[in-house]
């Protein structure tokens, strides 16, 4: 049985990256954890270095691996979010080759575009990281360090093998990872394997196909090829972004194949649910993964990773409200829900609304009192509201809609 789960730390023990040397996990390889790990190979020709954690862990990087035989000669980023490329500007050398995936272009561009964004989006999960992040970024020296993107010096699309000091390296694209520029770095000598966050920052869980912070959708059978590349390797010793390293063949195929198998469990439910007519509400209720799996939900879950699919596939609107295709949100009608005695009363206020031309103001009310029960008068302001909005557009598929919608409620007067 799968598990594992249950015997790792949870994403409340991500912690910013302390001053103190690089712990040894043996042939000669090094982890700084941090926000996200770091890990410095010592070779013949010097460091390589996978993955550099946020800006303000670089010189604390840079000490931990001081007693790892220089000079840097390599560093490898999994992916393309800041806490694996931001403190690359501190740890890189004069010759040192930056290598990632030659998609990195779309991640570099959402992250200057959406910073600000992300940021708030994130800070209420990880409050205590982006409090200690500005309190160090306040006391850094930045003199003489180039902080623009790291662009890298070497891309791949596919497969790139190295050999730097008498180390065997091969770079496989994981683009089922939590980016499509996702890589893991696969050292065939010693059977190990550095996923970054391919898993998620969490191993034997479920992962966000679309996080809370806001990120572009996670393909599921991306990732399902992706795990199945990592099974192919038969890795004896499993180096994540996060915490110490899983061991052992059998216990990484166990779980590395139960995370496989229920995603593509959950994909393949929600898409018989959406050829059976059913909605996003209903099978996010309705689609449970199996015990057999035995994977956690300690940081994405299965209910959100349904809409996810849903969404993907889909798109953002779900065929279930005229509502949704319009700027007004349910909230904009709260105060007449809020002092409604009834039916009778939100019909009036849905009328109210219609007659100052918000169309959609009076649908939310509308539909809310149809949820309940028929109502002839809730009905026909409905139909009059979708007239309102079909009088008003000239786009093909917004009159489709309206006009069906007009159909199907003349249909039950």
């Amino acid at each position: 049985m799968a598990g594992i789960y249950r015997t790792r730390p949870t994403a409340d023990s991500i912690a910013p990256a302390l001053d103190v040397p690089a712990v040894a996990l043996g042939d000669d390889i090094f982890m700084s954890p941090g926000v996200s790990n770091s890990y410095a190979i010592a070779t013949d020709a010097g460091r390589v270095i996978v993955n550099a954690g946020l800006i303000f862990e670089g010189p604390l990087r840079r000490s931990a691996y001081a007693a790892v035989p220089g000079p840097t000669h390599t560093i490898i980023t999994t992916q393309g979010h800041p806490d694996h490329w931001g403190g690359i500007a501190y740890l890189r050398e004069p010759g040192t080759d930056t290598i990632m995936h030659s998609n990195y272009r779309l991640w570099r561009d959402d992250t200057q575009r959406l910073l600000g964004f992300r940021a708030r989006n994130t800070a209420f999960g990880f409050g205590n990281i982006s409090k200690i992040l500005v309190e160090r970024i306040q006391k850094m020296d930045f003199t003489g360090i180039d902080m623009s993107f790291p662009e890298p010096t070497t891309t791949f699309d596919d497969r790139l093998e190295l050999r730097i000091g008498g180390r065997e390296f091969v770079l496989i694209a994981t683009p089922g990872g939590e980016t499509t520029d996702a890589l893991v770095v696969w050292m065939p000598a010693e059977r190990t394997l550095f996923t970054g966050n391919l898993f998620g920052p969490l191993f034997g869980v479920v992962p966000n196909l679309s996080t809370i912070r806001g990120d572009r959708y996670r393909d599921p059978l991306r990732y399902v090829e992706a795990l199945d590349t990592v099974l192919d390797l038969g890795a004896e010793r499993l180096i994540t972004g996060h915490f110490d390293p899983i061991d052992g063949t059998d216990v990484i195929e166990e779980e590395v194949r139960a995370m496989r198998d229920a995603m593509q469990w959950v994909h393949d439910r929600t898409f018989e649910g959406m050829e059976a007519g059913k909605d996003v509400h209903t099978l996010m209720s309705e689609i449970r993964l199996p015990e057999e799996f035995d994977v956690g939900q300690w940081y994405g879950k299965t209910s959100w990773n349904v809409r996810s699919i849903w969404e993907m596939y889909a798109g953002w609107f779900h065929h279930q409200s005229t509502t949704e295709l319009y700027d007004v949100p349910i909230r904009a009608v709260a105060t007449d829900l809020v002092h409604a005695k009834g039916p009778d009363e939100l019909v009036e206020a849905a009328r109210a609304h219609l007659r100052a031309g918000r169309a959609v103001h009076a649908l939310h009310l509308t539909e809310t009192v149809l949820a309940d029960g028929d109502s002839s008068s809730a009905r026909e302001i409905a139909i009059q509201a979708h007239e309102l909005l079909l009088a008003d557009t000239d786009n093909f598929w917004e009159k489709a809609w309206l006009s069906t919608t007009i159909e199907k409620l003349r249909t039950q007067q």
